[in-house]
């Protein structure tokens, strides 16, 4: 039988990785170059994919030090990895069409929740 022990800690605050970016996990954003609108799901502060990565799809060039994001596109089955540079804020007056939604987020009413426990 395996016993758990009680552990207490004291509180930390914790920065979370996007605090100095623009947008966040669960804000609807459009490609500033390609028209597309997106959902946010996750964020990096700096740029952090490979190098041939970058060469062979940032084609603009965007910096790599500032944030960039994952984003769902609207209508379709993949996802995007996004300079800050490239987006803006958008209002989205539908549900988002992409096969990870119900897996990442719910939705009460116009509002989009991050979900706390993936099933």
């Amino acid at each position: 039988m395996t016993h758990l022990q009680s552990i207490t800690c004291d509180p930390v605050k914790i920065t979370p990785v996007f605090s100095e970016a623009k947008f966040a996990p669960g804000m609807y954003v459009r490609h500033r170059l390609f028209g597309y609108v997106g959902l946010i799901f996750d964020v990096d502060a700096r740029y952090s994919q490979s190098e041939e990565w970058y060469e062979m799809m940032a084609k603009s060039a965007p910096k790599k030090d500032s944030p960039w994001y994952y984003v769902m596109v609207d209508g379709e089955s993949h996802t995007t990895y996004v300079s800050e540079d490239h987006l803006i804020a958008c209002e989205n007056d539908h549900n988002i069409d992409h096969p990870m939604f119900k897996t990442l987020f719910t939705r009460e009413g116009d509002d989009v929740h991050i979900r706390t426990t993936l099933n």
